[in-house]
């Protein structure tokens, strides 16, 4: 089983990629997603960590509440990564588990390398798209302003960084047709 991680900074296109890929029949696991599931009041870690910051709406954590706070404080981000990451590595473990025989496995994992979870995986794709490009896309998609976009851009680590220990690049500044024929492509040369 060949375990590849698809990363991409926010409003890159990964989740793009990941759909492709699952319309193709892969298994993909989206850590986005999990990391959803795993945010909440039974979560009993997360909850006694927080349970004091206003973050909760309806008994429950509010994903807003929380976007808030990890992007405008810095211990804040530090302190639900160092509790969620873990937890996410678990559900990637268990993932490929399950999925053992299969020959190829995906997991979009948007912080990988924040989370320092490179050494899970056998190959990492980044899914690449001009830093305008992302802007925009992010104050279309999510209705953001445009220094919130901003700071959760900025919450990442570079995208010039990450294409440096990343082994195939996907770059998405065009059109839907483009970023198939590159996903289709790619996935030849890794088989």
């Amino acid at each position: 089983m060949k375990k590849i991680a698809i990363c991409g900074n926010i409003a890159s296109g990964k989740t793009t990629v990941q759909k492709f890929l699952e319309e193709k029949g892969y298994k993909v696991l989206d850590t986005d997603e999990v990391s959803h599931k795993l945010l909440t009041v039974e979560n009993k870690e997360l909850f006694d960590a927080f349970r004091n910051y206003d973050v909760f709406e309806n008994g429950e954590f509010s994903r807003y509440k929380v976007g808030q706070l990890i992007f405008s404080d810095e211990n804040a981000r530090q302190k639900i990564s160092s509790i969620m990451h873990p937890q996410i590595a678990d559900e990637i473990k268990s993932f490929f588990e399950e999925n053992k025989s299969e020959d190829f496995i995906f997991v979009g994992i948007p912080l990988l390398f924040e989370a320092n979870m490179e050494y899970l995986f056998d190959k990492i794709i980044f899914v690449y798209a001009a830093d305008d490009i992302r802007l925009a896309r992010l104050l279309k998609r999510n209705n953001y302003s445009i220094q919130h976009a901003k700071a959760r851009m900025n919450a990442q680590i570079s995208q010039d960084e990450k294409v440096k220990k990343c082994d195939c690049i996907i770059t998405n500044n065009g059109s839907m047709d483009e970023l198939n024929a590159q996903v289709i492509n790619l996935f030849e040369q890794i088989r």
